[in-house]
């Protein structure tokens, strides 16, 4: 499995090796190994996986929880194809306000891993296109929140050829400067603690 650094601290992308013969294909899209050589730790404790199903033009985020709890994520795309995106929403972060774009699809299965306090969102490029999510928090209403996806001081590159469509909560999140302003968005050094928690060493200071 290949693995490489992204942008945004403490984010990487993994692509696993996919073994193809007439009868189909066969991969493994989560390896402790490389996970663990790259991370630091062989994965956090995964409290919920799930998986969401998404029409051509649906654009669902930016999505974060709460610090604490803090919710890590370990995500890729088993069907269609997905524009993914991260931003770096913790304050104090060396990369605060960067982010990295990475086509996820069902071709090369790449995988992200998405660090506490990182909002994620992403693209649906085709119909039907399936994400599966490792979280290592249980997901609860009261501690998740969301920043505008089209807010312009994000400048987030969403590949978007038509009206987008997105829910009502995302459509009326609040933009990022708000919600810095409401006190909303995570503490790098508070992300860290967490992580350190699964066996994280910790890394650049802020």
């Amino acid at each position: 499995m290949r693995s490489e650094p992204l942008t945004v601290d403490g984010a990487y992308v993994f692509t696993p090796p996919v073994y193809r013969d007439d009868r189909g294909f066969i991969l493994a899209p989560f390896q402790e190994e490389p996970f663990g050589t790259q991370v630091g730790y062989p994965l956090f404790p995964i409290a919920q996986t799930c998986f969401s199903r998404s029409r051509r033009g649906v654009v669902r985020g930016v999505h974060y929880t709460a610090t604490p709890p803090g919710m890590a994520k370990y995500v890729y795309c088993v069907q269609g194809v997905i524009q993914d995106v991260l931003i770096d929403l913790r304050t104090g972060s060396p990369t605060y306000g960067e982010y990295d774009s990475v086509v996820l699809d069902e071709k090369e299965f790449k995988a992200l891993y998405v660090p506490v306090g990182v909002g994620h969102a992403f693209v649906s490029l085709a119909d039907d296109s399936v994400m599966h999510y490792m979280l290592s928090e249980s997901y609860t209403a009261g501690t998740e929140f969301a920043v505008h996806p089209l807010d312009p001081e994000l400048g987030l590159p969403l590949v978007i050829d038509s009206d987008p469509i997105l829910s009502d909560r995302d459509r009326n999140a609040p933009t990022l400067a708000e919600a810095k302003a409401a006190g909303l968005l995570p503490r790098y050094d508070k992300c860290l603690e967490i992580e350190a928690k699964y066996g994280h060493p910790g890394r650049r200071d802020p």
